[in-house]
């Protein structure tokens, strides 16, 4: 499918991970794709194996997010598809009575403010267009509690999924959606460092989710494409999971 032909996208985070299952995406369904990454290598990678533009930034740093933007409008001629995505989660991110203030700060800034950042400028640009997706990561446990906490982490992607609806509510009718991707646990370098250091958690996590499986970072991506495309046109302000089944779960399955 080539939806999102002559469409000019954004993917933060695009070096690796759902971020990089994404940029591929975007590209075969006919998008011009900027990957901007704080990892040099990645994201040239990224952007060069697609036919793309690497744009080197701190998501945290609002003179850098602010210049990502014009850099791409200057080059392309606006934007229509913001993919705001990038995160982390650190092991230092644990239950509230283990997390200090710093782990807690670094994270809010990764995984909240970042985005706050991003939408802002994103969709002062679209407005010049009258038209926009903007599609920002939060995650299903955004929607639910866990008992292995991240809480820093937890808190953040209830922030992404609060400001996204909003966001949506506010530019509807300039034309610009704002959805909220809510991913279950994904198959990335993220998720597999943090439960390879504790084993023990991602077997309380698998059991919960009823396809039996973690989602692997292709599977989002074409959820994040559907989102981007005309075909979501009726939807904004959202919480769109793509979790396995793990939030509509009363018994886990045997």
């Amino acid at each position: 499918m080539r939806r999102l032909h002559d469409r000019v996208a954004v993917v933060t985070g695009g070096g690796s991970g759902i971020g990089l299952a994404t940029v591929r995406r975007f590209a075969a369904e006919g998008a011009t794709v900027v990957v901007a990454d704080i990892d040099a290598e990645t994201g040239a990678a990224a952007a060069a194996a697609v036919g793309g533009r690497y744009v080197p930034v701190d998501v945290t740093d609002e003179a850098q997010v602010e210049s990502l933007f014009q850099t791409v409008v200057d080059a392309y001629g606006g934007l229509d598809i913001a993919f705001n995505n990038a995160g982390i989660s650190p092991p230092e991110d644990d239950s509230i009575l283990l997390t200090d203030i710093d782990a807690w700060r670094r994270v809010q800034e990764v995984n909240l403010t970042s985005v706050y950042l991003c939408s802002k400028f994103a969709i002062r640009h679209m407005l010049e267009r009258g038209t926009g997706s903007v599609i920002n990561t939060a995650s299903f446990v955004a929607v639910m509690g866990a008992a292995s906490s991240q809480i820093s982490y937890t808190a953040s992607k209830g922030g992404v999924l609060a400001m996204s609806r909003e966001l949506g509510v506010q530019f509807a009718r300039n034309g610009i959606r704002v959805n909220a991707l809510c991913p279950g646990p994904v198959n990335t370098p993220l998720l597999r460092d943090l439960f390879a250091a504790n084993p023990e958690q991602a077997a309380r996590r698998l059991v919960h989710v009823p396809l039996g499986r973690f989602a692997e970072p292709e599977e989002i991506a074409a959820a994040v494409a559907f989102l981007a495309s005309d075909d979501a046109s009726f939807i904004t302000a959202s919480q769109f999971l793509v979790d396995g089944g793990i939030a509509g779960a009363y018994v886990t399955p045997l």
